[in-house]
């Protein structure tokens, strides 16, 4: 099993046009991750705190950084526990596929075939109930979904869909890069992880599989990752171009979703 620090938490649980240059410089590396810590987990459980979906401010514009959602939290009277960019989006900062923030649908599902890592079927998409249950399902399976939910966002590939990696995936393969991704356990426990290196898909999958024993798993971003998780050490508040960030906030009431 590879070493690993995890943020342990209590806790309920984007293609960019305009930085193809970036995506491009950081794409294709060699495989290669930290030995002395290859991924940073956050650990989310339904206790003490909530999941939360953001993307526009109050004026109608992207908070596009995650310095700007923790603002936006705090402003508030929240406490920001961790944030990561929530999936893959289109030019103008509009998550692709589906979005719905605090039980409203903000982008519709998108079942389309396409090129990119999003179109690499079957992807999916993870999901917050409105009871608080999460979940990880593929995108046409969703779609037959009844119930109302509190948060969505769709990305691409699935990782893992009941313990299998997704079929394309290949061992060895030298499409590596910096990855994140999120991943429900069979007991309803949600894990945030990013690669410190660069990994290919399978090997992702597999330490989702095998070092966190995750059963479904969906990928969420890969050259412009971040992830803000000051417990851990990482205030990556900066770095600008996002969409979706999924935020893990402080619970403030037993009942809140």
């Amino acid at each position: 099993m590879l070493p690993v620090r995890y943020l342990l938490l209590a806790v309920l649980a984007g293609t960019l046009a305009g930085c193809a240059g970036l995506r491009q410089s950081l794409q294709n590396q060699p495989c290669a991750l930290d030995p002395a810590e290859p991924y940073t987990v956050v650990e989310v459980d339904p206790a003490r705190h909530r999941l939360e979906l953001f993307w526009k401010d109050a004026s109608g514009q992207p908070y596009r950084t995650l310095g700007a959602v923790r603002a936006a939290v705090e402003a508030r009277g929240d406490s920001l526990v961790a944030a990561t960019n929530a999936g893959i989006y289109e030019p103008g900062y509009v998550p692709t596929g589906l979005f719905v923030q605090r039980g409203a649908v903000q982008t519709p599902l998108n079942l389309q075939d396409g090129e990119g890592n999003f179109y690499l079927k079957p992807n999916g998409v993870f999901f917050v109930a409105e009871e608080g249950t999460a979940g990880i399902v593929e995108s046409g399976a969703f779609a037959q979904r009844t119930g109302p939910v509190w948060l969505a966002t769709q990305s691409g590939p699935l990782l893992l869909s009941g313990g299998q990696l997704h079929p394309a995936f290949t061992p060895g393969s030298e499409n590596c890069r910096l990855r994140s991704g999120v991943g429900v356990g069979g007991d309803g426990r949600v894990f945030l992880a990013i690669s410190n290196g660069a990994v290919n898909f399978h090997d992702f999958a597999v330490f989702f599989r095998d070092a966190l024993g995750v059963r479904d798993a969906l990928y969420l971003d890969g050259a412009i990752s971040a992830l803000y998780a000051p417990a851990s050490g990482r205030y990556e508040e900066g770095r600008e171009g996002y969409a979706g960030v999924l935020a893990v906030v402080a619970r403030r009431e037993p009942g809140d979703p």
